[in-house]
């Protein structure tokens, strides 16, 4: 199979090179001189240094359709912020494409409009796309390593799950398809925003009971609001759900987490995303998740508070007094 990757930041660079050793893969890159660094070291040093490249993966760079023209499966690995773009690009691509991109694009300033999810903004500017999303609990790091991890491949036709799970389930990844994509791409947005809430709580030592309240409650919100947006409720209690929120919310490598980790010590939000080098989405998404939920009339009280820690309109330790001073209530979705 001949697969395009279009972004070469960690996540896009290591998908590519676990495919590179079944497939001919093609990793594109926006900028001239990563492609030209890529190229010489047969590694991405800016973001998976000490990790080579195999030999069945090339770089390019210059016009992005002239690197996708005779793919057969086209991956677009860019942040939310960017996908709009490349799903406009990709309108016309005769092969199956899916995103890796996990949030919520953020409404236009002064609309009057929902943020939207990405298959949401597939249908608005590419609905006649064979597509889907890529997803599921994974490190870059680790995936790129050859360490033992499992995805979930979901898209409403059979094609785009079934070219999924050929392209890159293998001896050290896991795939497994899934035709509930409303739910899959709410657990990827929902899951760092989370993160974020149990980087807080560790961030303030509030001791490992704290954390797995958070995580399960956590989880509650994340379903409430995708089967209110028409996602199975079956789909958050597997790997883009619990999987993904277990290893964002308490993963060392997670950068969401990290962020709730730097606010809880007294960094300011722009000091603890520019220590990161890399997009922590849920900071990006929050808000717009807690403003679809109430457009929607869900409640989500963890995730209210983090934003509410990200505006700075409460510090850390008062988001954590409000939410234990919430009434109390029967447990349930």
């Amino acid at each position: 199979m001949k697969i395009c990757v279009l972004g070469a930041g960690a996540w896009g660079t290591a998908l590519a090179i676990n495919a590179a050793g079944r497939h001919a893969v093609t990793l594109w890159a926006r900028d001239a001189l990563q492609v030209r660094a890529m190229d010489s070291a047969r590694e991405n040093a800016r973001y998976l240094p000490g990790i080579g490249f195999p030999a069945g993966l090339s770089v390019r760079g210059g016009e992005a359709s002239s690197a996708f023209e005779d793919a057969e499966l086209v991956i677009v690995a860019t942040p939310m912020s960017a996908l709009r773009g490349q799903l406009e690009l990709l309108r016309q691509a005769a092969c199956p494409v899916a995103w890796l991109a996990k949030g919520v694009e953020t409404a236009p300033a002064g609309s009057t409009e929902v943020g939207l999810l990405a298959h949401e903004i597939q249908a608005r500017v590419a609905p006649g796309l064979q597509a889907g999303v890529l997803s599921g609990p994974s490190f870059a790091q680790e995936v790129a390593q050859g360490r033992p991890t499992a995805l979930v491949a979901a898209s409403p036709l059979a094609a785009v799950r079934d070219a999924l799970v050929e392209a890159f389930h293998g001896p050290a990844l896991r795939v497994y398809a899934n035709d509930d994509i409303v739910g899959v791409e709410v657990g990827g947005a929902v899951k760092n925003v989370l993160a974020i809430a149990t980087g807080l709580a560790d961030g303030l030592a509030l001791g490992l009971n704290a954390r797995a309240a958070l995580i399960t409650r956590g989880l509650a919100e994340m379903t409430r609001f995708g089967t209110a947006l028409g996602a199975r409720a079956d789909t958050f209690m597997g790997l883009s759900g619990l999987g993904d929120l277990v290893l964002t919310a308490t993963g060392d490598l997670s950068r969401n987490r990290k962020v709730g980790l730097l606010l809880a010590q007294g960094r300011t939000l722009s000091q603890a995303v520019d220590s990161l080098g890399h997009v922590a989405e849920g900071v990006y998404c929050a808000r717009t998740v807690v403003q679809r939920a109430r457009h929607l009339g869900i409640e989500m009280p963890i995730s209210d508070s983090v934003v509410a820690v990200l505006d700075g309109r409460l510090r850390p330790a008062e988001a954590v007094a409000g939410l234990m001073g919430r009434e109390p209530g029967v447990e349930s979705v």
